[in-house]
């Protein structure tokens, strides 16, 4: 087998037991979201413990849920024994992993919060066809039907991937459940790309009507909108023409004062209504940049006018400045 074949076998023996968990899950995955919810929803915690590989999964799976609203944190099952079980509550749930479902640690982890009563979410390699220690000490259980780790290498790979994927499906469920909004997820997450690219445009706009963008009315000339615009400092990319009732008409950008003044200067004279963009692509004050990245990406315009409900513009959303804040690239 050569390398690039190593390679191959090992994604697509992960792939395969995502796949295969996919088209086996059922009840219990509900069951598992059930305990989730109602530990959320009485203000615990949930738990995560593993050892080893297990352990790294289960911390991940603990940041997802807490990223999703809801509150959770790994413990590592020897520490526990050692001061750590004072961090469990009444209220809070305990999730195990372990692939074997005799892993020492995790079991004696698992037996003391039994005794205290604890739901226990367990998360085993598995077919359930013979009940592993860990199950019978759980009130649910997800199988895996993991039989063999990629590649015939004995170093966690698919059960791992596996795992991963189980609690990313719980945990998704869950924040869905309890109506987890994306403006939910940017006030935790407010930092990196993924916080950027759910930010509201209206937070982004470098040009604001009443501030540093004027608008034009139909029948100004266009050699007095391009003045306007000047006067104001920094002049926008674009000029943007609103009606009687301040809702807008048209944009007239820069590349059209380009294309016009090449064909006829005396052009400059004419009503700005006449050469203007009738009925422009527009994104609302609520959209996100995510929003708007794609609107840049798919018609490839420099500037985006940003309405309010009643379609007047509020600003001028630059791709310039989307790139500046590296949610759009150059």
């Amino acid at each position: 087998m050569t390398e690039i074949d190593l390679i191959r076998t090992v994604l697509r023996e992960e792939a395969d037991a995502v796949a295969h968990l996919a088209y086996s899950a059922g009840d219990e995955f509900v069951a598992a979201c059930d305990a989730i919810e109602r530990c959320a929803d009485k203000g615990g915690t949930v738990i995560v413990t593993g050892l080893g590989k297990s352990g790294l999964v289960g911390a991940k799976i603990a940041a997802t849920l807490s990223s999703l609203g809801i509150p959770s944190h790994s413990v590592h099952p020897t520490e526990a024994a050692h001061g750590d079980l004072g961090r469990f509550r009444p209220s809070d749930v305990a999730m195990c992993l372990s692939h074997s479902g005799e892993t020492g640690e995790v079991l004696a982890l698992a037996s003391t919060l039994k005794r205290d009563g604890l739901p226990i979410i367990a998360i085993t390699g598995g077919d359930g066809k013979r009940a592993s220690s860990l199950e019978k000490l759980a009130d649910v259980t997800i199988h895996l039907c993991i039989h063999a780790e990629a590649a015939g290498f004995v170093a966690p790979t698919a059960s791992t991937t596996a795992t991963m994927a189980a609690g990313d499906a719980i945990a998704l469920a869950v924040a869905r459940r309890r109506n987890f909004t994306h403006d939910d997820f940017l006030k935790r997450h407010p930092g990196g790309s993924l916080g950027g690219m759910l930010r509201p445009v209206g937070e982004l706009l470098r040009f604001r009507v009443g501030h540093n963008l004027p608008l034009v009315s139909p029948g100004t000339t266009v050699r007095e909108a391009v003045s306007k615009a000047e006067s104001g400092g920094r002049r926008p990319g674009a000029l943007l023409v609103v009606g009687p009732s301040g809702e807008l008409a048209g944009i007239f950008t820069d590349g059209d004062l380009r294309r016009l003044v090449l064909r006829d200067a005396a052009a400059l004279d004419r009503p700005i209504d006449e050469v203007m963009t009738v009925s422009p692509r527009t994104l609302p004050q609520t959209a996100t940049a995510a929003e708007a990245s794609h609107l840049f990406s798919m018609h490839r315009n420099d500037e985006i006018p940003v309405v309010d409900d009643d379609g007047k513009p509020v600003g001028l959303l630059d791709v310039q400045d989307m790139i500046a804040l590296k949610l759009v690239r150059d």
